[in-house]
């Protein structure tokens, strides 16, 4: 715990930027849990959130590469700033639609799929960046942190949304997130440009992607690690999909799927230290782990409340 925040001791450009990148990333889950209960509100379909899952997440699957490849070219801060900006944008549309009662399922499909895309170009960006705060010594330590800041947010916005989704509304919980990026804007804006540690920027041309790509398929451990975590993914992962009907459906409330995002939330971070903690991660380990993921899925999709 002490080597992780060790990035931000003295530093106040680390300072600013995790501040604003957690009070924004608050923002961010708030949307993504209310979001799912707007669509489960519209439909009560679960395929429903399952296309708003796929809008989501396939363009990160199909232009990902390609936006870190780019990422690798040009001012990361400078496109972490418009990208930011992009998502803004999106969040501020979503919550005056949901205010004037405009929100339709089509609406929010389209905007579901902006904010993919966005993402996609965003996140190799960002997480670029944070490399860029600190010395080159004290990388380690600002990865953990930035790893730690992701999963808090995931902690905390679901809860806030289980708290505020049945008082205040979702049309709220959007504008709050839209507030929020004033916050990650800010931190970018106002950072000492002349206390960076800017990366060597990769030159143009080339295929730096399918070189990616064979370096990975002609690696052993890589290849096997890539497979492993396609397959867990792929399959693992499913319960953002099947929560908020069942939170509403055999729960009673809406409100349970926030509730239980932020348990599984919490679940992540304390893996997370356990695997941290180890001195060698082992595929015993990974294994292990992955069929504990097999079999609480299990039991969840069987759980008769949600509390259990």
């Amino acid at each position: 715990m002490a080597s992780t925040f060790r990035s931000v001791r003295g530093n106040r450009n680390a300072q600013l930027f995790f501040s604003g990148l957690m009070i924004s990333n608050i923002g961010t889950w708030m949307q993504f849990t209310a979001v799912a209960i707007v669509v489960d509100r519209l439909t009560g379909k679960t395929t429903a959130i399952g296309i708003l899952a796929a809008l989501q997440f396939a363009p990160m699957l199909f232009l990902g590469a390609w936006a870190g490849a780019i990422a690798d070219r040009v001012d990361k801060r400078k496109m972490a700033i418009v990208t930011q900006s992009g998502l803004a944008i999106q969040a501020i549309v979503l919550a005056a639609l949901d205010v004037m009662g405009q929100l339709t399922i089509g609406s929010v499909y389209v905007l579901t799929f902006v904010l993919g895309v966005i993402a996609a170009l965003d996140n190799p960006a960002r997480r670029g960046f944070v490399t860029e705060l600190v010395p080159p010594e004290q990388i380690g330590s600002a990865v953990s942190l930035n790893t730690a800041v992701m999963t808090g947010s995931r902690i905390f916005g679901p809860a806030i949304t289980a708290l505020l989704v049945g008082t205040v509304g979702t049309a709220w919980l959007f504008s709050l997130n839209a507030v929020s990026f004033v916050a990650i804007l800010a931190s970018l804006a106002f950072l000492d440009r002349s206390k960076l540690y800017p990366a060597p920027r990769a030159p143009r041309g080339g295929t730096p992607v399918r070189d990616a790509l064979r370096y990975v398929r002609r690696t052993p451990l890589m290849w096997a690690t890539f497979v492993v975590f396609t397959i867990v993914s792929t399959f693992g992962f499913n319960y953002n999909v099947s929560l908020p009907r069942m939170a509403n459906q055999i729960w009673g409330s809406e409100a349970w799927y926030g509730w239980v995002l932020t348990a599984n939330s919490v679940g992540s971070m304390l893996g997370s230290l356990a695997t941290a903690s180890r001195e060698r991660v082992t595929l015993r380990w990974m294994a292990g782990n992955g069929l504990l993921l097999g079999v609480a899925g299990l039991g969840l999709a069987w759980s008769p409340t949600a509390l259990t």
